[in-house]
């Protein structure tokens, strides 16, 4: 399912009340991954319509306008979130983007934080890593300990860094950037695939202790997925995963 606006409040599991901002194109997925899971749908779904991403010019006047109607109508924003269809550092304009809107945040919601949902697979680049220092939650995607689980939940697409320079890139953070992962267990294309098995979770409690992020946000399937033979992971099993996390110092938050 895709996001049909720019601008538009949405409630988060994880962020309270979001104002979403999507930079992507209304009617296209843009991402350097094709997760599994993700609630957008396969790349290949709409990859035969034309690229338009809203420019800063198309975001200035939605954005302000949709901040006075919530300001008139004394709705909470808790957070202004860079999500959507795709992956948001990819947007051209993505710096002065997240300049406007640090602007907008400080003028109409200066208690708010400003949160962005990214994959990692941009940071690498100087402008985008910069960029993120300005938000208040970089929330960086790590779903793998390894790369072949990486490439089988991610399946990541065009010019995307190695799985290891993803990880040590996220790891210049340290403890300034939050780690999202989606916990999972299932099958896509006859492969049996989960994130969770004592190998694969060892791994990647290894990559956190790397990291050493602000905290981890542990989530399991919440939405529709592509692949529908993926398995929720019980509130309970999910506690279980951030308990190991803890016993190694890292903070965990579990939103099943």
């Amino acid at each position: 399912m895709l996001f049909e606006t720019i601008v538009g409040p949405i409630h988060s599991r994880r962020l309270g009340s979001s104002l979403g901002i999507n930079l992507m194109p209304l009617q296209r997925k843009v991402c350097t991954y094709d997760c599994i899971y993700c609630e957008c749908g396969w790349n290949s779904e709409t990859e035969q319509k034309e690229i338009v991403m809203p420019t800063l010019a198309d975001i200035r006047p939605q954005l302000e306008r949709r901040l006075q109607e919530l300001v008139a109508q004394n709705i909470p924003v808790d957070s202004f979130t860079f999500a959507g269809n795709g992956e948001p550092t990819l947007h051209p304009e993505f710096p002065l983007v997240v300049d406007f809107v640090v602007q907008m945040r400080d003028k109409y919601y200066p208690k708010a934080v400003i949160t962005l949902l990214t994959n990692a697979t941009q940071i690498h680049r100087q402008e985008i890593f910069d960029t993120l220092q300005k938000l208040d939650n970089p929330v960086l995607k790590l779903d793998a300990g390894t790369a072949a689980m990486q490439q089988a939940i991610n399946r990541p697409t065009g010019a995307c860094p190695d799985f290891d320079s993803i990880v040590e890139h996220i790891a210049r953070f340290g403890n300034r950037c939050i780690v999202q992962t989606l916990l999972l267990r299932g099958e896509h294309d006859g492969q049996t695939i989960t994130n969770v098995s004592d190998h694969e979770f060892a791994q990647y409690v290894e990559k956190l202790k790397k990291i050493r992020p602000k905290y981890v946000m542990l989530y399991a399937i919440d939405r529709a997925t592509p692949e529908k033979k993926l398995e929720k992971l019980t509130v309970e099993e999910m506690k279980k995963f951030a308990q190991v996390i803890r016993n190694e110092g890292i903070d965990v938050r579990v939103y099943g």
